[in-house]
Order: C-alpha cells, then sequence, then structure tokens
C-alpha cells in the first residue's frame, strides 16, 4: 500500500456521528449470530445456516492466539463484524481476515470503514505484513473494497465452497505492507 493509501487508510477512521468501531464483547453474542444468520451476510461466508447463540459464544470465548476481532455498530446497533487470525511459526507475520455487514447496510461504506480500522490495527499495531482473504468470485462489490485496499488477486479456487445447492469458486487475495 502507498503512503497515500495509508493516509486514506487513517483518515477513513475519522467516524460519522453515531458509528463506533470497537472490540467484540461476549455481551454481543446474540446480536452477531442474528448477523451472521443473515441470508446476504451468509453468502459471503463459508457459515452454514441455522447458526445458534451458544456455538458463537463458544468461538467467541476461545479466540485462536493472536485474533482481532472487531464490530461496527451505527447507534448502538451491531451492522459489521471483521476478524483478523494471526498465523505462527514461519508465517506469523501473516494474518488472514473475514468480514460481513448487515444486508440492510451494505453499500453504505461500513465495510469500508471497518476494513479500514482493521488495516490499521494490522500495519500500526500488530506488524503483520501480509493480509489475506478468500472471496467468491461473483461478489464483485467485496472484491472492488479489497482492491481499493491494495489487495490483490493471487488464485483462483475452484469449487471452493458449496453454497445454495452448487459449488462456488472463490480468489485468494492477498495485501502485503511494503
Amino acid at each position: 500500500m502507498s503512503e497515500s493509501e495509508q493516509n486514506e487508510a487513517r483518515d477513513r477512521a475519522r467516524l460519522p456521528d453515531g458509528v463506533v468501531v470497537r472490540a467484540v464483547r461476549l455481551s454481543d453474542a446474540e446480536e452477531i449470530t442474528d448477523l451472521i444468520n443473515l441470508p446476504g451476510y451468509r453468502a459471503g461466508t463459508l457459515r452454514p445456516p441455522y447458526q445458534r447463540v451458544e456455538e458463537v459464544r463458544k468461538n467467541m470465548e476461545n479466540p485462536s492466539p493472536g485474533a482481532l476481532n472487531l464490530v461496527i455498530t451505527v447507534d448502538g446497533r451491531i451492522v459489521g463484524n471483521c476478524g483478523l487470525n494471526r498465523l505462527g511459526g514461519r508465517r506469523q507475520h501473516v494474518a488472514s481476515i473475514g468480514m460481513g455487514v448487515h444486508d440492510d447496510f451494505t453499500g453504505r461504506g461500513f465495510g469500508r470503514i471497518l476494513l479500514a480500522a482493521m488495516i490499521v490495527a494490522a500495519d500500526d499495531w500488530l506488524d503483520i505484513k501480509r493480509l489475506e482473504l478468500t472471496v467468491y468470485t461473483d461478489n464483485n462489490t467485496a472484491i472492488r473494497l479489497y482492491e481499493k485496499f491494495g489487495f490483490e488477486k493471487e488464485g483462483l479456487l475452484r469449487s471452493f465452497g458449496y453454497r445454495a445447492g452448487q459449488y462456488v469458486d472463490a480468489y485468494t487475495m492477498a495485501r502485503i505492507r511494503l
């Protein structure tokens, strides 16, 4: 990411009134479960339908070492989340990310704000050199967002996931901090 792109990411951290990016809390389990069960949100992930609050809470209680999980709220309501999982050993400079936005709040810039916050944390606080992710090839909105933040397509993963009765392809994308 160029210096101007880094500055743009920092500028995006200035939030509109009523919008907050913060760490996930255990008390968010029910609201996050509602979020990840939305059909549009779920379609962009590998999650099966009908996630239970108990499963989500259990995952929240036992994060992987080096994980960072954020939510974005509008007037106290969770409208998106993003997670970073740092790898270990000789790949400790790498983290994978995943994110999603509430079906009723897509296209309003919340994904951009959330991704900018995660990149600032990865770059300025966690010393992550490489951020990687997978995205379904038909998720053009997400692909454009990731590309704006310096992610590049590195490969095609054929029949990556099973969604709505058929196998779908995904891109593997990465962003290398220079």
